[in-house]
């Protein structure tokens, strides 16, 4: 197999609605998706710095969070590898600078993944509550098979 240990994270804030996106995302991706013990799923929440060593432990990883690109519309976006940098637009929330932050301490410290990838939506509600808004929801799907694709990518023989 091409990455013998690969890490899933979601990002995200569950209080605020559709800052939660990361969280869903990964549930949803761990719920339908059936891969051997090499694929970990992490939920880092809003941990920022403490993500660090799931970012270097691994061959490739996948981060599910929500996000503003510079020119959007509503939908699934996927980021891979040098796409990282350009995607932040303007700072959401407390964990999305710490991610930028990660990645750029990882690549300093000669750490990085073989493979880094974002799946993001940008969010239509940031509002208190424990649920995705509709639109934000309807996405899941898509942004679930995405990563299911790139993991069946890696996981292929070379």
């Amino acid at each position: 197999m091409k990455y013998p240990r690969i890490n899933i994270i979601g990002l995200g804030n569950v209080l605020h609605s559709d800052e939660g996106f990361g969280i869903a995302a990964l549930n949803s991706f761990r719920e339908s998706s059936d891969f051997f013990d090499g694929v970990h799923c992490i939920d880092g929440g809003t941990q920022g710095i403490y993500l660090l060593d799931y970012i270097e432990s691994c061959d490739a990883v996948i981060v599910f969070d929500a996000l503003i690109p510079v020119e959007y519309d509503r939908g699934v976006y996927v980021y891979r590898n040098e796409e990282l940098p350009a995607f932040i637009h303007r700072k959401m929330s407390s964990h999305q600078m710490g991610f930028s932050e990660l990645i750029g301490l990882a690549r300093l410290r000669g750490k990085m993944p073989r493979e880094i990838v974002l799946i993001g939506v940008p969010p239509k509600n940031l509002e208190l509550s424990m649920d995705l808004s509709p639109e934000v929801a309807l996405l899941l799907p898509e942004a679930v098979e995405a990563a299911s694709a790139i993991v069946e990518e890696w996981l292929a023989e070379e």
